[in-house]
């Protein structure tokens, strides 16, 4: 996105100098947080204001069954979930400064799944996924609360790929930019979730890789989470505002500590 420009005459001195005028475009860039499984909105409002600070517009969200209604949490599907997503989405777009081409999504965990799952339902420009989950697309429709947790564990150790999984279907159809984050000791997420998230992304324009040295799946530490904040603000500042003046972006792969 360039910014729009206008031809002016300076007059001094009897000459006149030829300016331009460059204002940023009416419209801004829209960001969407979607927290993890057992999380809530708080969890992203540090990161929500620093992309903001950028010259976006952030949106924070509390998926149903966490924050205010918490108590639902065991009866809470996957499908609702995905459900809320879009109703968030699309309340951000709403937004009348929104620039509805300009749209990125920053997941974690459970929030990193569905996310994925929102690309194929609405436009998406870039995509951040942190310790993004993995599930069997079986029992789409029974309390997400309810799935077998040692059955997931062994999916998630296991190589899976986009013919096998709708998550990872809809990775392989992503055209935009992607940040994927993995922590170094996640007993949750491991490495070969990554691994299968990485692979399905065949189509992106770009794949940027983190690793904070370290971390557990919450990321529990003050360093790690700095360390965290630190790799999203860079990458939205090189994504979203490198969009804005007209820069490309470019693939990188390389560990955080």
């Amino acid at each position: 996105m360039t910014a729009t420009s206008k031809a002016v005459e300076i007059t001094i001195d009897g000459d006149r100098l030829a300016g331009t005028f460059l204002s940023p475009q009416s419209k801004i860039p829209g960001v969407l947080f979607v927290h993890g499984w057992g999380g809530s909105q708080s969890s992203d409002l540090i990161r929500a204001r620093s992309i903001a600070g950028l010259g976006c517009v952030s949106l924070t969200f509390d998926l149903r069954g966490h924050g205010g209604t918490v108590e639902r949490q065991s009866m809470v599907t996957r499908e609702e979930n995905l459900r809320d997503l879009v109703a968030a989405y699309d309340e951000l777009v709403s937004h009348p400064a929104i620039d509805t081409s300009a749209i990125a999504v920053m997941g974690n965990s459970y929030g990193s799944y569905l996310a994925t799952i929102l690309t194929t339902l609405r436009p998406v420009r870039w995509l951040s996924l942190t310790v993004p989950a993995l599930y069997r697309d079986e029992n789409w429709d029974i309390p997400k609360a309810k799935l077998d947790r040692e059955d997931l564990a062994r999916y998630r150790r296991s190589l899976v790929t986009p013919a096998e999984n709708r998550a990872l279907a809809a990775c392989a159809e992503f055209t935009g930019d992607v940040l994927l984050i993995e922590a170094e000791h996640d007993d949750l997420v491991p490495h070969q979730t990554l691994i299968s998230y990485r692979r399905a992304f065949e189509r992106a324009h770009s794949l940027t890789y983190r690793i904070i040295d370290g971390a557990d799946h919450a990321l529990s530490s003050d360093t790690c989470q700095q360390a965290y904040t630190s790799v999203l603000v860079n990458w939205a500042t090189e994504m979203i505002v490198g969009r804005r003046i007209g820069g490309e972006t470019a693939t990188a792969s390389v560990h955080v500590s």
